[in-house]
């Protein structure tokens, strides 16, 4: 017969673990199947500002923004009821909320494990702000570089287009005054004859031209694409994270609303996350000056097979002079932007059979809408 482990032996252990917990480097929180906190370590109390005695026995939804947080409840039920693994032993990017409201991105790695009859969940959490911080500087230089590199290019291909149209443009020009000579005055047949044939060869030439700026187009379009089946909320949720890198200090208000039921999309993830970081960052730096900076993300079934996402804000809104031309290209509202972002925005959209738009929003602010093409059983 096993002998009970003495009182004492269970006490060191105890002290032993939460000596381990303390030095853990990133933030450990563990749960019990109801979703209660059971154990919080001393890097959670650092990175969510709140005391373990704060949170033991809560929920831990406290630390996490909307929609998670009203759904965290279900995404466990769901997975103890059917085995579906969607964050466990998987790890995702994605939000958390800090104590004072603002919310921080987070790599979240999430373990299962069983004490006696009794499942509990252990979530390793670790503050991605510097990492993100460091990417997004990356992919500023990358930017910068690669805009540096499309005005060489637009200049190489400029001279190579002017070079490419110059004949048949000349030869329309010369056809068409030497049609113009032949039928001054009182012209013969045959002077009508070869002005007729004139006509006909600029006729040609305009043709000749015209395909030249086709194949250009064309060739222009024809870039590469990895479009694939991926979860519309995934891709929100991590290009957010991603987009409020730096923005804490602002008191930004975030609050996502997702339609589930509409979360399959069939798109190039990476140009996606672009269209969405790029409207949440111009939001952010809209609403920089304003007393309410509340952000919203919206996604919802449409017609014809399309999922609409919504990102609104409560910024200054877009001014009368720049609106009609918005997404074209080197046009902004930015006193330091290059204006080229929502161009991209849109090339990026209407490649996948969508479109971008944008409305003023009742009370200041702008909201911005673009739709994606669904798939599978959403449609």
């Amino acid at each position: 017969m096993d002998q009970p482990v003495p009182a004492a032996r269970l006490s060191d252990d105890e002290a032993h673990l939460r000596s381990i917990l303390a030095t853990v480097p990133d933030a450990m929180v563990v749960i019990d199947e109801a979703g209660h906190i059971l154990s919080f370590s001393a890097a959670a109390e650092t990175l969510f500002g709140y005391a373990e005695a704060d949170v033991v026995g809560e929920n831990v939804s406290m630390l996490m923004p909307s929609p998670d947080r009203e759904r965290h409840d279900g995404y466990i039920h769901n997975y103890c009821k059917t085995g579906e693994r969607r964050i466990i032993g998987i790890g995702r990017v994605t939000t958390a909320r800090h104590r004072d409201g603002n919310t921080f991105p987070i790599e979240l790695s999430v373990g299962e494990a069983w004490i006696g009859d009794k499942r509990i969940f252990t979530g390793f959490i670790h503050d991605i702000t510097h990492r993100q911080q460091t990417e997004l500087r990356l992919q500023d230089l990358q930017s910068e570089l690669a805009h540096v590199g499309r005005i060489s290019e637009m200049t190489s291909l400029a001279s190579s287009l002017a070079h490419e149209l110059n004949q048949p443009l000349t030869a329309i020009a010369n056809y068409c005054e030497s049609g113009r000579d032949l039928l001054a005055g009182d012209p013969d047949q045959e002077a009508i004859e070869t002005a007729r044939e004139a006509l006909d060869e600029a006729s040609r030439e305009a043709l000749r031209a015209g395909q030249i700026v086709m194949r250009l187009r064309d060739f222009m379009s024809h870039g590469e694409s990895d479009r694939r089946v991926e979860s519309l909320s995934r891709l929100v949720t991590e290009a957010n994270a991603l987009a409020l890198v730096g923005s804490r200090e602002h008191g930004i208000e975030v609050q996502i609303q997702l339609d589930h039921e509409a979360d399959q999309v069939f798109v190039d993830r990476i140009q996606v996350q672009q269209v969405l970081t790029n409207l949440i960052r111009n939001a952010i730096d809209a609403m920089i000056d304003s007393q309410v900076r509340s952000l919203n993300i919206r996604t919802a079934a449409g017609p014809d097979d399309l999922v609409t996402v919504c990102v609104e804000d409560t910024g200054s809104g877009i001014s009368e002079s720049v609106a009609p031309q918005l997404f074209q290209p080197f046009v902004t509202s930015k006193l330091t932007g290059m204006g080229i972002g929502l161009s991209i925005c849109r090339t990026i959209v209407e490649s996948h059979g969508g479109r971008i738009w944008f409305e003023p929003r009742p009370g200041g602010g702008t909201i911005f809408y673009f739709t994606l093409p669904l798939v599978g059983e959403t449609q």
